[in-house]
């Protein structure tokens, strides 16, 4: 009887969990619509719009910080290095690719990261999947697939730059995971932020040009934006489980095809609002209350 009681048990914070990665993936969506601005034709550099996104982001969390006055004593350094670094380098692929093809196709292709993520959770967290999240995630990748189109524009030599982005990103998302289960979302930040600084301005030395008013404008919204993404993304990390709150980062897709359309005019065909439904769908089971 006492099983079977706790066999009903809904596990508190799973639906806000994935609402707000689902929140997280609305504005990584708006970071990646910037950087395409930023970086096509004469533009700037993928490096040095990073160090922009890096710099003003932690100027916003920095100043948090001054008035919350975060502990930094027992921070897990290393593997904080090891999140920033993967972070940069996940960010820096996904402006380079975003700039070099249709958003759509980028985010599409960068976004398999949780495909990344979902093995590594199983292996190294040695979390369970069970069968919905699976069909969740398969309906998602498969989703994802279908905006991809193999044998179109996609398949470029920028598509390289975008896989290579999924795979730094997700292996962050499990190295983030491990710190939100000992340490506090503002110290996270902190240092992730100062880390992705240095690293992000050191290499834009070598590509740097002085940006125009406008630009800088829009490196400080990248920056913003990024860091309410960041927030996001950590709580929902912390309140849910790496391998069921992940999957929702696919909603990344609906969100560009949304923005494209919003400001740029393009119309997703037959084929993008069948993949936008199908991971959509994937997000829908996802947030269905889980009785364990």
């Amino acid at each position: 009887m006492m099983q079977q009681a706790h066999s009903n048990r809904i596990i508190p914070g799973n639906r806000g969990a994935v609402l707000a990665m689902v929140g997280a993936s609305a504005l990584i969506a708006v970071t990646s619509l910037l950087a395409k601005k930023l970086g096509v034709g004469e533009g700037l550099h993928p490096m040095q719009i990073s160090a922009g996104r890096f710099f003003f982001a932690f100027l916003v969390v920095a100043s948090v910080s001054a008035w919350r006055r975060p502990s930094l004593k027992g921070a897990d350094w290393p593997r904080h290095f090891g999140r920033s670094a993967c972070g940069w380098l996940g960010v820096t692929c996904m402006f380079a690719a975003a700039a070099r093809m249709p958003l759509s196709d980028a985010t599409a292709i960068s976004f398999l990261s949780p495909v990344v993520t979902m093995l590594l959770a199983v292996l190294i967290l040695r979390e369970i999947v069970g069968p919905s999240r699976w069909l969740a995630v398969g309906l998602a990748l498969l989703g994802a697939l279908v905006l991809i189109r193999p044998g179109t524009e996609a398949f470029q030599p920028a598509a390289l730059v975008a896989l290579a982005a999924a795979l730094f990103m997700g292996t962050e998302s499990i190295l983030i995971k491990q710190l939100t289960g000992n340490e506090p979302p503002l110290r996270i930040l902190l240092i992730n932020n100062g880390f992705g600084m240095l690293i992000a301005c050191t290499a834009a030395l070598f590509v740097w040009r002085w940006p125009t008013a406008d630009e800088w404008a829009l490196l400080a919204l990248l920056g913003f934006a990024m860091v309410c993404a960041q927030t996001l993304f950590i709580q929902a990390m912390k309140r849910g489980h790496a391998s069921q709150v992940i999957p929702a980062f696919y909603s990344t897709l609906v969100f560009a095809t949304l923005y494209d359309f919003a400001i740029f005019g393009v119309i997703p065909d037959g084929i993008a609002l069948t993949g936008a439904a199908m991971i959509l769908g994937g997000v829908l089971l996802l947030v269905r209350p889980v009785r364990v």
